[in-house]
């Protein structure tokens, strides 16, 4: 088992990494005080719920079940009513614990959940897909969706225990494990230009899911999150690079309806056109696009971004959470393995889609 530490001062919390950790009582042991309610997906239940209800047994703590719709479809304010309610009818208190059992969508809505029950009650992420456990388990972004914006209504708070169980992994469909390839992708553009040259070396054994290679890929993804977000836990600053490409990838998601494209695979092509867009502005050279086009494309994620039109994109992309006064800030690339924020005049970006799109 690896453990790395995100240091947040008193609200501290440990990543624990490896296989059957899900099975083993004492990551528990003290982090579940009263009761715990397991917060789950339907698909997910039948895999993984009885295993961790008998560890939560074990560990001496009693837990209810809320099973929820699955998909980024039920990431909303109905769904989020259905866990307050189930929590008000079994007559949970500020003692119960709320345990993410599922992908980013569950981990997200159950930290919102647990963030408004009675203005806060603990809570853990036990995530089950490649997605959640590299990115977004760790840092304490809880969020549901709007019509109009992705990830819009939510709040900054931080779980107790990230458990990451790479035993789930075996389960997890092709299409969403690669989808998940496209986070651990991302910290190489943004933050370790030797990470990526590991992943160009490695990425064959990963795609065939090999043990140690994908302990390896989730443990540095983790070491960069859990960095950045020590260093700026509420993005005002460097935090947003772990944007890069998820502001072009939330408006192909809005605009192609939730759950169309996984969110892995908007922010996959929406990475591709950071990189045109930075070479753009003379940051990137024409090679460094062509290395971030190729590794995507051997990851088997989509390299080019649905045709919605340029002024949908600029239209939805307005609707950014690193938005300023109106003005929408991109995460660009200086280089492989560096990343900064800034304003883009939206004649540049319209041209950049226009021949996104056309293509």
């Amino acid at each position: 088992m690896d453990e790395l530490r995100v240091d947040l001062g008193e609200r501290s919390y440990p990543i624990l990494i490896g296989p059957g950790l899900i099975d083993e009582p004492a990551h528990f042991s003290g982090r579940v005080p009263a009761r715990a309610a397991i917060v789950t997906s339907e698909r997910i239940a039948p895999l993984y719920l009885a295993r961790l209800r008998s560890t939560l047994a074990r560990a001496g703590s009693d837990s209810i079940d809320i099973v929820l719709p699955d998909g980024e479809s039920a990431k909303t304010w109905q769904t989020l009513d259905q866990v307050h309610t189930a929590l008000l009818r079994a007559r949970g208190d500020r003692r119960t614990t709320l345990i993410a059992l599922g992908g980013g969508v569950i981990g997200d809505l159950t930290g919102f959940a647990a963030a408004t029950y009675q203005r806060g009650v603990p809570f853990i992420q036990v995530p089950t897909t490649l997605l959640a456990q590299v990115d977004s388990s760790v840092g304490g972004k809880t969020a549901i969706n709007h019509a109009l914006g992705k990830n819009m209504i939510g709040a900054f708070y931080q779980p107790s225990l990230v458990l990451a169980d790479t035993g789930t992994l075996a389960s997890l469909p092709e299409r969403e494990y690669r989808s998940g390839l496209a986070e651990v992708i991302k910290y190489g553009f943004i933050r370790d230009a030797g990470f990526l040259d590991w992943l160009e070396a490695n990425l064959d054994a990963l795609l065939r899911r090999d043990p140690g290679v994908l302990s390896h890929a989730i443990r540095r993804s983790c070491e960069i999150k859990a960095e950045i977000v020590a260093k700026d836990e509420r993005e005002t600053g460097m935090r947003a690079w772990l944007n890069l490409g998820h502001t072009f990838g939330h408006a192909i998601e809005a605009g192609l309806g939730y759950g169309e494209w996984l969110h892995g695979e908007a922010v996959a092509a929406g990475m591709v056109l950071a990189a045109e867009l930075s070479a753009r502005l003379s940051h990137l050279r024409d090679a460094d696009v062509a290395r971030v086009r190729g590794l995507i494309a051997r990851a088997g994620l989509p390299v080019a971004p649905p045709a919605l039109g340029a002024a949908r994109y600029l239209e939805l992309m307005r609707i950014d959470k690193k938005a300023e006064a109106g003005a929408i800030r991109y995460v660009l690339l200086s280089r492989l393995g560096e990343a900064f924020v800034a304003p883009v005049p939206d004649r540049t970006v319209t041209e950049l889609l226009q021949s996104a799109c056309a293509a």
